[in-house]
């Protein structure tokens, strides 16, 4: 019997489709995930707070394979787990329909002006006129990152007749290298950010990125808050350097009360709500983990499969 440490939160969607050959040790709280995590060679523990994954996965010692729910796994101790030899699943993928219709949703937001039209309900004001007349149609995409997410956001917004750039490191027709997307900035309309969080990303907009985009562009990060310089950002958003930034990720998160995010008029915050403006997160999840558990059983590559090195 293999041994398999999981979270009670996600037994009604497994326990009856687990195989004969795992013993699950069902968790209720971190207390009881410590306690057993020794025993475990498969382990999913995901909680809403990363210090006791953290405190879980240092205490699982026998952990031979360790699944989650969340695609970005960079807080979690790869070294140690690399050094263990543990191999590690994650959620890429699981989100994506959500997130790219989120995206899209966004700029719509935006183009239309829409937060003023329901501000306007709100008053019982009737308006003569529309607060945003941007039309997406005919617009030009620069979106860094081409991975789940990007795909499906690519996709989208070429239904709406924009021109999507990808950056990608291959290249190839239609695309810019990683070293060619910062002097064509000014070409852009839109900078959709859907790239992961690594040392390579962290802050790759800043000041001089700002201030090379056109004063009509709009910057949307559905990746990570710290791919952003925020502090260059807010200057930017400030000065009107750009026209908006639409941010469902900040950094930190939460977004402390008092940060001037809140309260600039070009900027939304959408609070990280994308991936979870859904009702299958959970059940894609554990669809994919019960189809890992037969592959490993038969000595096959689990997916989607985390490079320990790259951090994604």
């Amino acid at each position: 019997m293999t041994k398999a440490l999981l979270s009670a939160l996600i037994r009604p969607l497994v326990e009856p489709r687990l195989p004969e050959w795992v013993e699950p040790l069902w968790f209720a709280s971190t207390d009881q995930a410590l306690e057993m995590a020794p025993e475990a060679e498969i382990g999913w523990f995901d909680l809403n707070e990363k210090q006791p994954m953290i405190e879980i996965a240092k205490a699982a010692t026998n952990l031979k394979w360790l699944n989650s729910i969340y695609a970005g796994l960079d807080f979690m101790p790869l070294d140690l787990l690399a050094e263990r030899g543990v191999v590690v699943t994650n959620g890429v993928g699981i989100n994506a329909i959500t997130i790219a219709e989120y995206t899209v949703m966004l700029m719509l937001t935006h183009a239309k002006g829409y937060r003023n039209v329901v501000r306007a309900q709100e008053r019982h004001e009737w308006l003569l006129e529309s607060p945003g007349k941007r039309e997406l149609s005919g617009e030009r995409v620069l979106l860094l990152g081409l991975g789940a997410i990007g795909k499906l956001v690519k996709t989208r917004l070429e239904a709406f007749d924009m021109t999507v750039v990808p950056v990608r490191r291959s290249g190839g027709e239609g695309t810019l290298r990683p070293g060619e997307w910062r002097s064509q900035l000014g070409e852009f309309d839109w900078v959709v950010l859907a790239v992961p969080s690594t040392a390579e990303t962290r802050h790759m907009i800043g000041a001089s990125e700002l201030a090379s985009m056109r004063p009509n562009a709009v910057l949307v990060n559905i990746a990570r808050g710290d791919v952003v310089d925020q502090d260059a950002l807010v200057d930017a958003l400030k000065h009107n350097k750009i026209e908006g930034a639409l941010l469902d990720v900040t950094d930190p998160e939460p977004l402390p009360e008092n940060h001037p995010l809140w309260d600039l008029e070009n900027a939304q915050v959408t609070m990280h709500l994308s991936g979870r403006a859904q009702t299958k997160m959970f059940q894609r999840s554990a669809d994919r983990f019960v189809e890992n558990l037969d592959r490993w059983s038969q000595g096959q590559q689990v997916e989607p499969r985390l490079d320990l090195a790259l951090g994604y």
